[in-house]
C-alpha cells in the first residue's frame, strides 16, 4: 500500500460558488429540518468530522470531502446542459444510475437540458453519427426495472480532443461518466483538455466495476447483485455436485484482477471448497497441489465445489493471449475450461469417474437489473453526483467510504486496482469456510 503522505483527496473547483440552491434546506444542527452538507465536511477513519473542530492542523489533502448538496453553487440551473455517458461492459444497476441523475438534475436543481450520450464514449464522435437522446424524468421512469443501460455503452474511443470538440459543439457544461477505470482515466483526460481550452465544463463520475476495483470506494454498484446471482450459480452447482458420485461443480465469476465476487460469494454460501483468485496464486500439479486436494476432498466427502475468479490462474494456461480489448484491458484466456479439461484428465489418469459440471454465468449476472441493495445505492450515487457537479467540483468521482458518501479525486481512485488482501481476515474467513490449504503450492 502507497504511503499516506502520498495521498491527496484535495478536490478541484471550477470557481467559487455564488448561486443560492433551489432548495431550502437547513443550515442548523439540532432543528429537525434535513441540512445541506457544509464544505468543511470530512470523513476522517470512520466520523464525519468539522474542520473546525480539529484546529489549525487540519489537511484536506488526507481528508475526503463528504458528498452532498451545497447551499451555495456554481451553476446557475437555467444555464446548465448536462450529458450523461455509460462506458464499458454491462453491469447491473447502469439504468439506476442515469434515472437517478436526470432525475435529480430535473425535480432538484430545475435542469431540463439533459442528454444522453449513445454507445459511450464514441457517441462523442461524429463519424459514428449517433445523435443524443433527450432525457427527461417521464422517458426514466421505468428504466431501472431493465438491465444494462438505455443509453447503450462501448469500450474505447476516450481520446480527450475530440470529446472536448464535441462537448464544445453542444455547449454541454456538466458531463456525467459512468464508468469503470478506463472511463474514469478517460474523465480526467477530458478534464485536462477542458483546462487547457480555459473552459468551464465539470466532469463527475460514477465508478462502475463489477469486480469491485476501484481504489477508496468501499463497494461499487453492481457488486451485491453480482454476489446475489453467482450464488445462486454455486447452489446449483452444489446440487449437481451432491447428485453424482465423486460430482464436481465449477462455477467461473467476474474478477479480472480482484478476487471479490469469488470471495464474497464463498462466504455467503458455505458450499464452496476450493475458491481460486488472481491474488492467491496455486500449482496444479505436486502434493499440495489443487489436483491432489481436490482428489482428497472427493476420496473424503465424494463430492466438491471450485469457485474461479476469470483471472485466477492465468500462469497455467499455455500460451496465454496478451492482447488487449478496446479499454486497454488484458484479454485472459478461460480459466473455467481450462480447469475442466486439466481436472477431467487427470481423474481418468488416476482411474476416477469423471462428473463434472462447469457453470459460467457471467453474462447472465451483467445483463441483469439491479436488486434492491444496488437499487438504492445507485439512487444515491446518481444524486451525490449532480449535487458535487451543480457546485463546480470536477475531476472526481463519487463513492462510499466508512459508510459515508465521499468526492474521491480520479488520480487516487485509479492509482491502482483494489485487491483481496491475503493477509486480511477476508481471506482469512474464506480458508476458514472452504477449508482448503493456506497455500495451494506443491
Amino acid at each position: 500500500m502507497t504511503k499516506l503522505k502520498n495521498f491527496d483527496f484535495r478536490i478541484q473547483k471550477l470557481g467559487t460558488c455564488k448561486v443560492n440552491s433551489p432548495r431550502e434546506y437547513s443550515t442548523k444542527r439540532g432543528d429537525s429540518i434535513a441540512n445541506f452538507t457544509r464544505d468543511n465536511e470530512y470523513i476522517i477513519r470512520t466520523n464525519t468530522s468539522f474542520a473546525t473542530s480539529i484546529g489549525t492542523d487540519y489537511d484536506p489533502a488526507w481528508m475526503m470531502e463528504e458528498a452532498g448538496p451545497r447551499e451555495k453553487i456554481y451553476f446557475s440551473p437555467s444555464h446548465v446542459n448536462a450529458a450523461i455517458v455509460t462506458c464499458g461492459g454491462l453491469c447491473p444497476g447502469l439504468n439506476d444510475v442515469i434515472r437517478s441523475i436526470t432525475r435529480t438534475l430535473w425535480y432538484f436543481y430545475g435542469v431540463e437540458r439533459i442528454n444522453g450520450i449513445r454507445y459511450g464514449y464514441r457517441g462523442f464522435r461524429p463519424e459514428f453519427n449517433y445523435p443524443p437522446m433527450r432525457l427527461d424524468p417521464d422517458i426514466v421512469d421505468d428504466i431501472h426495472k431493465l438491465g444494462g443501460t438505455m443509453l447503450g455503452s462501448s469500450r474505447g474511443y476516450g481520446d480527450a480532443e475530440p470529446i472536448v470538440d464535441a462537448l464544445e459543439r453542444m455547449n454541454i457544461n456538466v458531463l456525467f461518466t459512468i464508468g469503470g477505470d478506463g472511463t474514469q482515466r478517460g474523465n480526467l483526460d477530458i478534464m485536462n483538455e477542458i483546462e487547457k481550452r480555459n473552459l468551464k465544463i465539470a466532469c463527475v463520475g460514477v465508478p462502475k466495476t463489477i469486480d469491485n476495483d476501484i481504489m477508496f470506494v468501499h463497494q461499487s454498484f453492481g457488486f451485491n447483485t453480482a454476489v446475489s446471482k453467482a450464488v445462486e450459480a454455486v447452489s446449483a452447482a452444489h446440487v449437481e455436485a451432491k447428485s453424482a458420485a465423486d460430482g464436481i461443480g465449477l462455477v467461473k465469476v467476474m474478477g479480472r484482477d480482484s478476487g471479490f465476487i469469488a470471495a464474497h460469494t464463498t462466504l455467503s454460501t458455505s458450499d464452496v471448497n476450493f475458491c481460486l483468485i488472481p491474488e492467491a496464486p496455486f500449482t496444479l500439479e505436486g502434493e499440495n497441489g489443487l489436483l491432489t486436494n481436490l482428489e482428497k476432498r472427493l476420496d473424503k466427502r465424494h463430492h466438491a465445489v471450485i469457485l474461479v475468479a476469470e483471472g485466477a490462474g492465468q500462469e497455467h494456461l499455455a500460451g496465454a493471449d496478451t492482447a488487449k480489448d478496446a479499454s486497454g484491458n488484458k484479454l485472459y484466456n478461460d480459466i473455467g475450461e481450462f480447469l475442466k479439461k486439466r481436472i477431467s484428465d487427470y481423474l481418468r489418469q488416476q482411474g476416477r469417474e469423471v462428473n463434472i459440471k462447469y457453470i459460467d454465468p457471467s453474462y447472465i449476472i451483467r445483463a441483469a437489473p439491479a436488486n434492491p441493495v444496488d437499487a438504492h445505492y445507485c439512487a444515491r450515487l446518481g444524486a451525490n453526483a449532480v449535487h458535487a457537479a451543480m457546485c463546480g467540483r470536477t475531476g472526481c468521482i463519487i463513492g462510499q467510504w466508512n459508510n459515508a458518501l465521499v468526492h474521491v479525486p480520479i488520480p487516487m481512485a485509479t492509482r491502482e486496482r483494489k485487491k483481496v488482501d491475503c493477509e486480511s481476515a477476508l481471506w482469512r474467513d474464506v480458508l476458514e469456510s472452504t477449508r482448503q490449504p493456506i497455500r495451494m503450492f506443491g
